[in-house]
Parts: C-alpha cells; sequence; structure tokens
C-alpha cells in the first residue's frame, strides 16, 4: 500500500527539484511525466485521486528520487568533484564545449549528475539509456519539458528553437561512447545549430577516446567535425605514472569514507578495503550505515 507519507515524500523532492531546474511548471510536469494540471494538483497538496498510487513509485524511479528508507549520502569535494564543477560551470556560463576522457569508477558521473540537479537550466543525459538518434533527442525535449512525443521532425525543430531561446543552458552527455553513429551526427547537428548560445559536456571513458580516435584515422564523416567542436582535446583529470595515479585514487577514496562512514571507524583500514575504488567504498560504507540504523 502507498501511504500518505509516501506521497508526501516524494512531491516535495519532486518540487526541490523543480525550483532547481529553472523550468516553468508545466515544462517541469511534462519533464516528471505527468500532466500539467494534475501536477499544480499535486503541489497544492491534493493527493488522493489525482494520479494513481502506482504513479507515485513510477515518478519516484524515474526522477531517480530516494525517499526516508535511504541514509543520506555526503557530497564530497574531491579532485574530481571540484574539477568537472568548474569545468562545468565555465562551460554554460561561456557557452563552449569540452570533452572529458578519464578512468571509470573516479566519481566523473556523480559530480555531473550533482552539478545538472543543483543547476537551472543544466540537464544530464545518460547516453546507455538513450543510445539511437531518436531517442537521444526525445529524451533531451523531454528533459527541458518540449514537445517529445510528437513527429520526429517537430520534436527536434521545437527543442532547437527551445535551446536557442535559453540563457546559460549546458547539456551534459555521459557515457557518450555509447551511442550509435546515427546519434553521434545528430549530436553534431544540433551543436551547429545551437552553435554559440549553449555549452555541451561530453563526458565518457577510454571507449569514447578509442572510438572517436579510430574513426577520424577511418575518415569516418563526422568525427573530425565533432571532435573540432568540442576543443580537439579529451580533457582528463587522473595524473600520469602509476604511482601518482594511486596516490590519487587512495586519496579520494580515503575522503568519501570518512564523510561517510559510521563514526569511530577506522578509516584506514576501509580504504585499503576497498582497493581504492569508489563503487567499493560506496558499497562498503552503505552496508555499514544499514547495519548501524537497525
Amino acid at each position: 500500500m502507498i501511504t500518505t507519507a509516501f506521497k508526501q515524500q516524494i512531491i516535495a523532492k519532486l518540487v526541490e527539484a523543480e525550483k532547481a531546474s529553472g523550468l516553468t511548471g508545466k515544462r517541469y510536469a511534462i519533464k516528471i511525466g505527468i500532466n500539467p494540471a494534475q501536477w499544480s494538483r499535486l503541489k497544492n497538496g491534493e493527493l488522493d485521486n489525482v494520479i494513481a498510487d502506482s504513479r507515485f513509485i513510477t515518478l519516484a524511479r524515474l526522477n531517480d528520487l530516494h525517499t526516508g528508507d535511504k541514509l543520506p549520502w555526503r557530497t564530497v569535494e574531491t579532485s574530481t568533484y571540484s574539477y568537472i564543477h568548474s569545468l562545468l560551470h565555465t562551460c554554460q556560463q561561456e557557452r563552449i564545449s569540452v570533452m572529458l576522457c578519464d578512468l571509470a569508477d573516479i566519481g566523473k558521473t556523480y559530480a555531473a549528475r550533482r552539478y545538472a540537479s543543483e543547476n537551472k537550466n543544466a540537464v544530464y543525459i545518460d547516453c546507455s539509456q538513450v543510445k539511437s538518434k531518436q531517442l537521444f533527442v526525445r529524451e533531451l525535449a523531454r528533459q527541458f519539458g518540449s514537445n517529445h512525443t510528437s513527429k520526429y521532425s517537430e520534436v527536434y525543430n521545437d527543442l532547437v528553437y527551445y535551446l536557442n531561446s535559453l540563457q546559460s543552458v549546458i547539456i551534459i552527455v555521459d557515457e557518450a561512447g555509447d551511442l550509435r553513429y546515427d546519434a553521434f551526427l545528430e549530436l553534431k547537428a544540433l551543436w551547429n545549430a545551437t552553435e554559440g548560445n549553449i555549452g555541451w559536456f561530453m563526458l565518457g571513458a577510454d571507449g569514447l577516446k578509442a572510438t572517436i580516435n579510430r574513426s577520424i584515422n577511418n575518415k569516418k564523416v563526422g568525427y573530425t567535425e565533432i571532435f573540432r567542436r568540442y576543443g580537439s582535446k579529451f580533457r582528463q583529470i587522473t595524473p600520469q605514472g602509476r604511482e601518482a595515479l594511486d596516490e590519487f585514487k587512495r586519496e579520494q577514496v580515503a575522503q568519501v569514507i570518512e564523510a561517510n562512514a559510521p563514526k569511530g571507524s577506522d578509516v584506514q583500514k576501509l580504504v585499503k578495503a576497498s582497493g581504492h575504488s569508489l563503487t567499493n567504498a560506496y558499497n562498503m560504507i552503505r552496508v555499514m550505515n544499514n547495519q548501524a540504523a537497525q
């Protein structure tokens, strides 16, 4: 059974996210997938008989919301977090495009998601979930509260028009190496159609770098142009050299563990057990915190 308390938590979190998004109520309703009139009623405290109870779970899932059954996670300004936030801010304010390719498991995605959730006109797209041209553009339109269900040409044109009408926009394209060729070409077209008006931030790991380099060497249409539009440079956070890289990872993991592990934990022991992996550290800490809360 979906309780009133659960519904209230979901709506409260969505209202908070709406304020951060900078979207109008109508556009935000489109983004989260409900009728604007229903969204207005929900915000006014009408929780029963507005949408089906099951829709509250769907809203929470689609918008990556967590209620009181999940312990809070403290964000730590690691080297990765600070670098990405600074770079995203510059891209958004100066309306420039940057490509960052670096190792997995250093906190790139977490930093990008946090930035998008905390800044107006900042949208994060996980390309592993929208690999084709159609899925990518329709998801991008949905995130901006634009028409995303009509004929594709109308969705595309409405999106371009709306993006060019906004100020200080940043689109974060994560897991970009998962995009299919048609989506890469459409990404180039979107860049051309919004040139000088919005910022783009392409994010990926070694696979993205390899794909772009291989495609350029093979003279595959579009990749040289895409690379140039993103500054003709693969930016990187991690240092060169095995020892320097290991220290970089160790320091980040230690910061995260110290901020989030239960009080009195042996930080250095946990750092060693994590193998200097943020994912491992996260999983260990969640288990420890859940056990401590019981």
